[in-house]
C-alpha cells in the first residue's frame, strides 16, 4: 500500500461504541456504507459533499478505497 492510500485510509475510523462499530468518516457519524449507498443511487459527489458537511472529496475517495481494500480480503463461494 502506498503512502497516499495510507493517508486516505486514515480518514476512516471504527468505534465499536458508535454506529454499531461500522467504519465512519473521521469526525462524523457518516458511515462508509452510507456513502457507498449514495454513490450507488447515482447521487453526485458534489451533492453528497453539499448535503453532508464536512465531508470532502478525499473522504469519499477514502470510502471507495476502504471498500476496495475490504473486498480484497473476501473469499467468494459459489451458492450452487
Amino acid at each position: 500500500m502506498n503512502r497516499k492510500e495510507v493517508e486516505l485510509l486514515e480518514r476512516i475510523k471504527m468505534n465499536p461504541d458508535a454506529t454499531v462499530g461500522q467504519p465512519v468518516i473521521r469526525n462524523t457519524d457518516i458511515t462508509v456504507q452510507q456513502v457507498l449507498g449514495m454513490l450507488s443511487r447515482d447521487i453526485a459527489i458534489g451533492e453528497i459533499i453539499a448535503q453532508h458537511p464536512p465531508i470532502t472529496d478525499a473522504d469519499i475517495r477514502a470510502c471507495l478505497l476502504f471498500a476496495r481494500k475490504t473486498m480484497e480480503d473476501v473469499t467468494f463461494m459459489p451458492l450452487d
